[in-house]
């Protein structure tokens, strides 16, 4: 392919993408394929002859999207959303066009001192303590992740190797073996399951400490968790918590916890992958508090801030117990400037070697945004939150189990958990929207988020209608049923009054 030929597949390309999120709306956000349709309509190994890009985008619209589950559509009301924006799909184009690795400041400068720019201003822009910007001269700093999960593991594999060199330290007549057999962990049993995989490739046990009635853990549950850790032997580690659960978005108490953890020497994590960016909102403040006493945190930026996946912002207070815990030098990593300035080399702060350029597509995202769209953003989401609590407030036959939080409500259809359950399964069926459902102590209830690129309030009284007339429906066909269940119970009960036999009556 030529760039004359780069030059048309581009622009086509661009008009596909345009094409394909404006008119989302009218596709089923669901897809309708079953398994291996997608690979049976593949030829089984790569086409000797090069193919036209016009058959590959033909193939795209009518194998491909098919069988995509339409996460940009405003009717995907599931998980957390996977936002994007025009600035950020641009930014992402020009990291592949430019197509550059800076895992060290001599691979690309820029690379590197762009994304210690971007993660200052948007450490600024969520409020965050001044020990957490790069500018404040270290030895904290923020980097970009590729998820949470791997901020997660981050955090999780520095403290274990923290524990180990002060427990080393203190009882240099222990073998590191011994001191790793007795390394323990802890978060809530509301935390994602991406804290518990941590404890799992960390080869250190994570106790899922049972939250309260209101889903909160506290420092009581915490403290004792260890008091007892600590009398068995165990060497508590970090502890995860949770700015925005998975299940409600529940907010763990961060300054209870972290009177705890500074008592026994236990990183404390925080996991705001939801929740973070409303840090930036004036009317959020409270889940600032205590951010000034933790060790880490993290917040997806693809979840709340307009910039597509993968893009994980991470921060450090002392980023040093990062980079002396992961960092192995081979001479042909090495180069003259290293050590000299405050630039870090962020293959240091992470588990692979390589690095994408994330820090372009934030720069740009954020320029042709303006804190202020962000911020506009974050509201629209939580304000059509509100209008979709309000509707399930005012149908007597559902109700809200968690307080709403930012863009999530989390409800159910009053009665047993079958009823909502045939619920889900019928809305799943005609796959119009797009929800989850989650359990809290026996009871079953939805997850109704505000996702996709620019959902609007029409979208959400959509979303409502398909829930409210697939209720009215079930009830309707349940009450046809018991009454046909009664009639027949009540014709039994009168043959059974003539002595006919069973088989009889099965006829």
């Amino acid at each position: 392919m030529d760039f004359g030929e780069f030059r048309e597949f581009g622009h086509a390309s661009i008009e596909f993408i345009i094409n394909y999120l404006s008119n989302i709306r009218d596709r089923n956000v669901l897809s309708s394929v079953v398994p291996h349709e997608v690979i049976n309509q593949l030829p089984r190994q790569i086409p000797e002859q090069p193919e036209h890009w016009r058959q590959v985008l033909n193939d795209l619209e009518h194998i491909i999207l098919p069988g995509l589950t339409h996460w940009q559509s405003p009717y995907f009301n599931a998980f957390y959303p996977s936002s994007t924006s025009a600035g950020s799909i641009i930014g992402e184009l020009l990291i592949a066009g430019i197509g550059v690795l800076g895992f060290s400041w001599i691979c690309s400068p820029a690379c590197t001192e762009l994304e210690v720019v971007v993660m200052d201003w948007l450490a600024k822009f969520l409020k965050l303590p001044s020990h957490f910007l790069h500018e404040s001269e270290g030895p904290g700093g923020g980097v970009i992740q590729g998820s949470a999960s791997e901020a997660v593991l981050v955090a999780v594999l520095a403290a274990r190797e923290q524990a180990v060199r002060r427990e080393r330290e203190c009882h240099p007549e222990q073998s590191e073996s011994e001191i790793r057999g007795k390394l323990i962990a802890y978060s809530s049993d509301q935390s994602n399951s991406c804290i518990e995989k941590a404890g799992v490739l960390a080869a250190m046990p994570i106790k899922l400490l049972p939250a309260g009635d209101d889903l909160v853990l506290r420092g009581a549950a915490l403290k004792e968790a260890i008091e007892r850790d600590v009398a068995a032997g165990l060497i508590p580690v970090i502890c995860v918590a949770t700015l925005g659960t998975t299940g409600t978005c529940a907010y763990d108490d961060i300054e209870s916890l972290s009177s705890i953890c500074e008592q026994h020497q236990v990183w404390l994590h925080v996991d705001a992958a939801y929740a973070g960016g409303a840090f930036a909102l004036d009317e959020c403040a409270e889940l600032r508090r205590g951010l000034d006493r933790v060790d880490s945190l993290n917040f997806n930026l693809h979840k709340f801030m307009l910039v597509n996946f993968d893009c994980s912002a991470m921060w450090l207070r002392d980023a040093n117990k990062v980079i002396d815990s992961f960092n192995v030098d081979r001479i042909y990593l090495k180069h003259k400037h290293e050590g000299q300035t405050q630039i870090p080399d962020f293959r240091h702060w992470q588990i692979p070697l390589g690095r994408r350029f994330r820090a372009l597509k934030v720069w740009i995202t954020f320029r042709t945004l303006g804190a202020e769209g962000l911020r506009a953003h974050m509201r629209k989401h939580i304000d059509l939150a509100i209008q979709f609590e309000n509707l399930v407030k005012a149908d007597e036959r559902f109700e809200v189990v968690a307080p709403r939080a930012l863009g999530l409500v989390c409800f159910r259809a009053k009665g047993d958990n079958e009823v909502t359950s045939q619920l889900l399964q019928r809305l799943m069926e005609r796959k119009k929207i797009y929800m989850v459902k989650a359990e809290h102590r026996g009871q079953l209830f939805l997850r109704f988020v505000v996702c996709g690129m620019d959902p609007k309030p029409s979208d959400i009284q959509f979303a409502w209608t398909e829930i409210e007339t697939q209720l009215t429906s079930l009830c309707a066909e349940q009450l046809v049923n018991a009454r046909k269940a009664g009639e027949l119970s009540e014709l039994t009960h009168h043959l059974s009054g003539l002595h006919l036999t069973n088989e009889t009556l099965q006829r």
